[in-house]
């Protein structure tokens, strides 16, 4: 059976009639005392939430991370974020869409040009110490790298996210050490790879993603600043000398703000720009999904992560296609 509608292609108010996967399933108590989930439904055109209300105990062990059920519901938006409202909900049938890849969102890039992107990067890194970390962490981390997200939810949260994000601050790093070629172009690239790297270690990988114990209690930014100092003991390198100092500030740095997770602030002109570009890219990539999802003419809904604003799309733009 194929795949109708996708959940992002229904319009306010529109009837939903839909199968998708359960991103998340929080169980919570109501006002009432009663039960109920705390729904996020996933499919190939991005997430939207859901209530199911009065959930028994074999609702709470039916609609769980990771399974696809069918949703039946109406379009609705709550305090200008779309939602579900959930007429009906059951797992799939047999025969019905079942896997879960099917619905879980991919980079627009193939894994092989990625890998190609980055290698050809690597190459790049001409300053031996930065070079041999970031081959050596690159390789450790591969399979994760490829296929992780860059976050559980805002900006680049889907299957191969963090290497297209990588990618993309690389992309931007090229265009402004040509425009600046007194940046050390080797440490921006260097820094560029590794910065979100400790990622594979805070998420739990591209389907269902949830943050590990690591990722609860350490974070990326402290845990990639451990992996690049073991692998200063494995290649026989002074994670004290300046050369690796001056990598890992890139990256005990890049959050720019000690209250958004970096112990230290940019320090060096290089660790500035990075920090900049990974919120250009971010915010780029927040902003598309939200305004593609937003009927010309009107405002979207409010992006938390973007100081909780608005962002219009101007009644010229011409609707995109929905993806195949």
């Amino acid at each position: 059976m194929a795949i109708g509608k996708q959940l992002l292609d229904y319009d306010e108010d529109e009837a939903v009639d839909a199968f998708a996967l359960l991103k998340s399933a929080d169980v919570r108590t109501a006002k009432n005392g009663k039960q109920y989930i705390a729904l996020v439904f996933e499919d190939q055109s991005g997430e939207i939430s859901g209530k199911y209300w009065d959930a028994s105990p074999e609702d709470i062990a039916n609609y769980v991370a990771g399974r696809v059920v069918h949703v039946q519901g109406k379009r609705e938006n709550y305090q200008t974020h779309p939602q579900i409202k959930i007429m009906h909900l059951r797992v799939t049938h047999a025969g019905e869409p079942n896997d879960p890849q099917a619905f879980i969102e991919h980079a627009p890039m193939s894994r092989a040009d990625m890998e190609d992107y980055l290698t050809q990067t690597v190459f790049e890194i001409t300053q031996p110490t930065w070079n041999r970390l970031v081959r050596k962490l690159l390789s450790e981390y591969a399979e994760r790298f490829y296929t992780f997200p860059a976050a559980k939810s805002n900006h680049h949260a889907f299957q191969g996210g963090l290497a297209f994000h990588t990618i993309s601050i690389l992309k931007l790093a090229h265009a402004v050490t040509a425009q600046y070629p007194d940046l050390n172009a080797p440490l921006l690239y260097a820094g560029a790879i590794l910065h979100d790297l400790g990622k594979t270690i805070e998420l739990s990988g591209p389907q269902s993603t949830t943050y590990t114990l690591a990722g609860n209690l350490v974070g990326h930014i402290v845990l990639i600043d451990g992996e690049l100092v073991r692998a200063c003991d494995a290649l026989k390198l002074d994670p004290q000398a300046e050369d690796v100092l001056l990598l890992r500030h890139m990256i005990l740095s890049h959050h720019g703000l000690l209250e958004y997770g970096s112990p230290v602030r940019p320090a060096l002109r290089e660790a500035d720009v990075l920090h900049q570009l990974d919120e250009l890219d971010a915010s780029i990539m927040m902003l598309d999904t939200v305004v593609a999802h937003t009927t010309p003419g009107e405002f979207s809904e409010r992006v938390f992560a973007l100081d909780g604003r608005r962002f219009y799309r101007p009644a010229s733009d011409t609707p995109q296609p929905p993806k195949d």
